[in-house]
């Protein structure tokens, strides 16, 4: 269920009977020459929808498609708001939230906003906001490769261009970390690409979006 599409007093019943409204972070970034730049708010946004597919008492927010991309700065369409703006967003919309949601989940699906999610979490939490955090994770590639470009497949086939993937550079993500904090994405991979996508395909897709969608319901269980 979304939560823009209820009328306020929709919002309010569901509320009071204790629903958890699902907030899910995304990034408008490069994803190579294959992939559009909204990846990683697609994949949020569809596990947000999963959770409320399971639970009933989840309400899914709009989006937040910015975040903090200054790692892929230097490719077109890449809009980057910074730690710090990322972080203040999340606050002051957790905050916001407080004042009709008892509990608070986001779903953060882009590696660049781990920090500030993390800082406006435990911002929240010391405000005594009952707020949790889901990060999906994945083996493999770390950007626009096997992994992401599979989940894409899976979940909008026709905004992936399988002949414009290329492979850049695999080394692991622990070999040109130091690379990525120094000079950003471009100064690895000259297409935006950090791992291989040639070889991804739906049915691979599907499989992983189940296996994330499973590990944010059993999170969520948990918790709530």
């Amino acid at each position: 269920m979304r939560l823009a599409d209820l009328p306020w007093p929709d919002v309010a019943s569901r509320a009071a009977n204790g629903a958890i409204l699902a907030v899910p972070v995304g990034a408008t970034e490069q994803h190579g020459p294959h992939l559009p730049l909204s990846t990683d708010t697609d994949i949020a946004l569809a596990l947000c929808d999963r959770l409320a597919s399971a639970r009933p008492d989840v309400l899914v927010a709009p989006a937040l498609a910015f975040g903090s991309s200054g790692e892929h700065a230097g490719f077109a369409g890449t809009l980057s708001i910074g730690q710090a703006a990322t972080e203040l967003v999340l606050l002051e919309l957790g905050r916001s939230a407080a004042e009709t949601f008892t509990r608070l989940l986001f779903v953060s699906a882009h590696g660049g906003n781990a920090a500030p999610v993390a800082r406006a979490v435990a911002r929240l939490r010391a405000e005594s906001r009952a707020v949790e955090v889901f990060q999906p994770r994945w083996e493999g590639d770390p950007h626009a490769g096997r992994p992401e470009t599979a989940l894409q497949l899976a979940l909008r086939p026709a905004r992936v261009r399988m002949s414009q993937a290329v492979a850049g550079d695999r080394r692991p993500l622990g070999a040109v970390l130091p690379l990525l904090r120094q000079g950003g994405v471009r100064a690895v991979s000259r297409t935006g690409v950090l791992g291989d996508p040639t070889a991804a395909t739906a049915a691979e897709g599907r499989v992983l979006l189940d296996s994330l969608a499973a590990q944010l319901v059993s999170q969520v269980e948990g918790w709530a």
